[in-house]
């Protein structure tokens, strides 16, 4: 589990479920000989991706962005088409090494009802599914939960109504920004991915970091016309990488990841190539960078 302190804020990147997923099917339309060069990848053609809630310590409150997976929920078919066979979460007891519950967590920040981001809102107790964070509030934007509830032919198997029934209690909606703690935590819309995915800013002291949902899926992707062979909307996913990458790069923003295995944050140079600064993993991915193909950080 890594840490970073943002000013007043304490990010701690959980140990969520690792899994593997088809090159082709993230990167979409541009060629394996294009981002091969880029990212890490196997014989198989498979890249590998974390799914690590980030807990946000402010202001004596516990915010949690995103929820990574439980597998004793998931038949264990859809757990395998996901990639994550033979994986585990460990965010209990990355919550433990901080003297933490599940019940201790106050507010959720759904950036959207994916099955690998929103299946870890449950736990399985008694042979009943049940919410995982009985006592925090789940933010979640208005399209993105009216779609978690009426999946089409397209969505019905990462849209699932065992993760959202447990918790539908507790969900609050917004539409297109929400605003948290005067301003320090804030959700803007921005489609894509899906129709409501969000994206998470935190503000402290004039200095912003990003968390740009599957937007970037992996940090091979801050090219705004890479998109990837699973976004719903890849037009609103190439203007929505438009605004906030120039908005990130001319305010310095640190972007920081859900899903890329190899960094928690990165803050890129003026010219959005290369980074100017960066937290490497300490997590040990399922798949590592080669001798052939060199990690960015090491150039």
């Amino acid at each position: 589990m890594d840490h970073y302190k943002f000013h007043e804020m304490n990010l701690y990147f959980l140990d969520g479920v690792q899994k593997y997923s088809d090159g082709g099917r993230i990167f979409g339309p541009v060629p394996k000989a294009v981002w091969a060069k880029r990212y890490p990848n196997d014989d198989k053609n498979m890249i590998t991706a974390n799914t690590d809630p980030i807990l946000v310590q402010y202001q004596g409150k516990n915010y949690l962005i995103d929820a990574s997976m439980t597998p004793e929920t998931q038949p264990e078919k859809l757990f395998r088409n996901e990639g994550a066979e033979g994986q585990k979460s460990y965010v209990d007891e990355s919550l433990a090494k901080l003297d933490l519950t599940p019940e201790d967590i106050d507010i959720i920040l759904m950036t959207h009802l994916h099955n690998d981001h929103m299946s870890g809102l449950t736990a399985l107790k008694d042979g009943e599914i049940v919410s995982k964070f009985p006592n925090a509030k789940i933010y979640a934007e208005a399209r993105e939960w009216y779609d978690v509830r009426h999946p089409n032919s397209r969505t019905k198997n990462t849209y699932l109504d065992f993760n959202w029934k447990p918790v539908q209690d507790q969900v609050e909606t917004f539409e297109d920004h929400l605003s948290l703690a005067d301003g320090a935590i804030e959700m803007f819309h921005v489609g894509g991915h899906s129709r409501g995915q969000s994206v998470v800013r935190l503000h402290q002291d004039g200095d912003y970091m990003i968390q740009m949902s599957d937007l970037f899926q992996t940090v091979a992707q801050n090219n705004p016309g890479w998109v990837t062979g699973v976004d719903d909307y890849p037009m609103d996913v190439i203007s929505s990488k438009e605004k906030w990458f120039e908005e990130g790069i001319k305010h310095n923003y640190k972007f920081f990841h859900y899903h890329d295995p190899y960094y928690t944050w990165i803050q890129y140079n003026p010219d959005g190539k290369g980074y100017a600064d960066f937290q490497k993993r300490s997590r040990k991915p399922l798949i590592e960078w080669t001798d052939d193909l060199k990690d960015p950080a090491a150039k």
